[in-house]
């Protein structure tokens, strides 16, 4: 099995926990990665954007599993 790079991880991340945000009517989308500063910038949709729980769903959902899978990534901007 060949080695994934770390734009390809995070998107396999980025599709797992669209899978678990879709059980809910909801998304998300990478918008950027700065791969030489460790910044990922994504765009949470459908049900997500407009929720009164986004922020917790992205510290501890998207945030977590991010930095947890690819420690590489210092910083997630959500927009």
């Amino acid at each position: 099995m060949a080695k994934l790079n770390n734009k390809q991880k995070l998107l396999e991340i980025i599709e797992n926990i669209r899978v678990s945000l879709a059980q809910h009517n909801g998304g998300l989308q990478l918008v950027k990665y700065d791969q030489k500063k460790g910044i990922v910038t994504i765009s949470l949709q459908g049900a997500c954007a407009h929720c009164q729980l986004s922020d917790i769903t992205a510290k501890f959902l998207v945030e977590h599993e991010i930095r947890t899978k690819l420690p590489s990534v210092k910083q997630i901007k959500i927009v």
